[in-house]
C-alpha cells in the first residue's frame, strides 16, 4: 500500500516546461538552462513519465559502405553559378540548407531569382513565403525576371498547410522564407520562439529526407549578427550559410559556415541593383579604382576570401588637427590594426607626423578587410598619406606587420601574386620567400617595415646600398 502511495504521489507531482524551447525539468526554475530565457518555465502537469525503447523493425539492412549507392547524393546545379561553388557543385536531394543574414541584405532576392532557375519541367520547385504576400512576391519576380512556369508560389504561415502543399505540387526544391515565420498548432507558443522553429525544421527536415527534396530555408539573425533561434538549428541542418553586405554597397558575399557536401572556406560574390542580383565571377573590379596616375594615400593589396582572391584597395587621408584628441576614423578596416599600424609606423618606421593629425583610412567599393596580409598595405598607405608622395604605380602590398617592425609571412602568397598579375600589376612587395613569381612580375621581398618604406620617393632604395638580392623577378621587369 504505501509503495503505491509513493507511485501515486509522484504520478500527480507537478511538472515544468519552458514555454520558449519545451525544456522539461520536475521542478521550478526562474532561469531555463537549455535556452538561458528567464521567466519562461510555467507548471503544465504530472511529471514526465521514463520510458524506455525497445528494438524494432529496420527500415533497411546495413550495407558495407562501398555498396551504398553514392549517386543519389549527386549535386545539382541551381542555375547560379556563384551559389553552386559555395554549395560545392549544387543542390544535394535531401539537402537542408540554412540561409541566413540581415535584414535587408537581399536573401529573398537571390533565393527567388533560384527558384526560378532551378524550375524545369521534371524539377518543380516551391516558393512559401511567410512574411509576404503571394502578389508581393511576383512583384519582385516581375522586377528581376524570375519567372518560371514550373516555380510555384504559396503564401503560408501553418505548418500543416506547407506539408499540404508538399503534397500537392511534389517540388523537387522547397524554398521557405522563413523558418521563424511558420508555426505548427501542435506546439504552445508564439511563430519564432525556439519550440516553434525546432519543430518546423524538424518536420521539413524529415519530409526532406523522405522525399529526396532539396530544401532552402531563410533564417533571421539577433542584433549581434548570430542566427535566430535555438544552435540545434544550425546542427540538424546539412548546410548553413550567411548572407553578408552594407546595404549602402554592392557587393555582397555568400559565405559558407557548415557544409557536409563541400568546403567551407568557399565565398560567393554577388552584385544586388535595381534589376535584382547577379553572379560576380570576377568582382576585383568592385575595389579599384583606376587612374591615370597614382594618388598619395592609396596603396593596393589582394585579400583571400574563402580561396577566392581578390584585390582591394586602401585609402589614407591625413590633415591637420583642430582639437586635442586628434580623430581616427576607419570604414571596412579594423579600427584596433589600424591603431597598430600607426604606433609601429611612429616607432619602427621613424613617421613622428602621425600623432598630432587627423587620420582616415578606408577601402573602395564596400570590401572589409580583417585579415592580418592587409597590415603592409594600410601601413603604405598612412606613409604614403603622410610625406603626400604616391606609392609607384601597379604596386600591390601583401604582408602581415609585427610590432617589432617585422614583415611575416602570409598564406597563399603565390594565388594572391597570380591575381595580381592577371590584371596587370607588375610590381609587388612581399615577405621573404615568396616561392614561384609570376612572369612578368616583379616581386621585392622587404624584411620589415623600413624596407618596405623606401619604396617612397625619397628614402634610399636597396639596390642603390648594394642589396639587390632581395628583388627577384621573372619573365621581364
Amino acid at each position: 500500500m504505501a509503495a503505491r502511495t509513493s507511485r501515486s504521489s509522484a504520478k500527480d507531482r507537478p511538472s515544468y516546461r519552458c514555454t520558449e524551447c519545451g525544456w522539461t525539468t520536475a521542478k521550478w526554475l526562474g532561469r531555463c538552462p537549455e535556452c538561458q530565457a528567464w521567466g519562461t518555465v510555467e507548471e503544465f502537469g504530472g511529471a514526465p513519465a521514463v520510458r524506455t525503447t525497445a528494438p524494432g523493425r529496420v527500415t533497411s539492412a546495413a550495407l558495407p559502405i562501398g555498396q551504398v549507392d553514392g549517386r543519389q547524393a549527386t549535386a545539382r546545379g541551381t542555375g547560379v553559378p556563384e551559389l553552386d561553388r559555395v554549395l560545392g557543385g549544387g543542390l544535394v536531394p535531401g539537402a537542408v540548407v540554412l540561409l541566413a543574414g540581415e535584414p535587408g541584405v537581399g536573401k529573398s532576392t537571390l533565393l527567388l531569382d533560384v527558384a526560378a532557375s532551378a524550375a524545369s519541367e521534371e524539377h518543380r520547385t516551391l516558393y512559401v513565403t511567410g512574411e509576404e504576400s503571394a502578389s508581393q512576391v511576383r512583384l519582385r519576380a516581375d522586377r528581376i525576371g524570375a519567372l518560371s512556369d514550373h516555380l510555384y508560389l504559396a503564401a503560408e504561415t501553418d505548418l500543416s498547410a506547407v506539408l499540404g502543399h508538399l503534397d500537392s505540387v511534389k517540388p523537387s526544391l522547397l524554398i521557405l522564407d522563413s523558418v521563424q515565420t511558420v508555426a505548427s498548432p501542435e506546439i504552445d507558443g508564439a511563430p519564432g520562439g525556439m519550440a516553434q522553429v525546432r519543430e518546423v525544421a524538424g518536420a521539413l527536415i524529415r519530409a526532406s529526407k523522405e522525399r529526396g527534396m532539396a530544401t532552402l530555408l531563410v533564417g533571421h539573425v539577433t542584433k549581434d549578427g548570430a542566427i535566430a533561434g535555438p544552435r540545434l538549428l544550425e546542427h540538424l541542418v546539412d548546410v548553413v550559410l550567411h548572407f553578408e553586405g552594407d546595404r549602402h554597397a554592392r557587393l555582397r558575399l555568400v559565405r559558407g559556415v557548415k557544409n557536409r557536401y563541400g568546403a567551407t572556406d568557399e565565398v560567393g560574390c554577388f552584385e544586388l541593383h535595381d534589376e535584382g542580383i547577379t553572379g560576380l565571377a570576377d568582382p576585383s573590379g568592385l575595389f579599384l579604382t583606376r587612374r591615370a596616375e597614382p594618388v598619395p594615400g592609396t596603396c593596393l593589396t589582394v585579400t583571400l576570401e574563402g580561396r577566392r582572391p581578390l584585390v582591394a584597395e586602401v585609402q589614407a587621408l591625413t590633415v591637420d588637427s583642430q582639437i586635442p584628441s586628434p580623430r581616427r576614423t576607419t570604414s571596412g578596416l579594423e579600427t584596433s590594426r589600424v591603431s597598430m599600424m600607426l604606433a609601429v609606423l611612429e616607432q619602427r618606421g621613424r613617421i613622428s607626423a602621425l600623432g598630432k593629425r587627423d587620420i582616415y583610412s578606408a577601402t573602395v567599393g564596400g570590401v572589409k578587410l580583417s585579415e592580418p596580409a592587409a597590415d603592409l598595405a594600410i601601413a603604405l598607405a598612412l606613409a604614403s598619406a603622410a610625406s603626400d608622395t604616391p606609392l609607384p604605380k601597379n604596386l600591390v602590398a601583401i604582408g602581415e606587420v609585427g610590432l617589432a617592425g617585422e614583415v611575416r609571412r602570409v598564406t597563399g602568397v603565390q594565388r594572391r601574386l597570380a591575381e595580381a598579375a592577371r590584371l596587370g600589376f607588375t610590381h609587388a612587395l612581399v615577405p621573404g620567400d615568396p616561392g614561384k613569381v609570376p612572369a612578368g612580375m616583379r616581386v621585392l621581398e622587404v624584411a620589415d617595415i623600413g624596407d618596405a618604406l623606401r619604396v617612397l620617393p625619397g628614402r634610399p632604395r636597396r639596390e642603390e646600398r648594394g642589396e639587390a638580392a632581395g628583388s627577384r623577378s621573372q619573365g621581364g621587369s
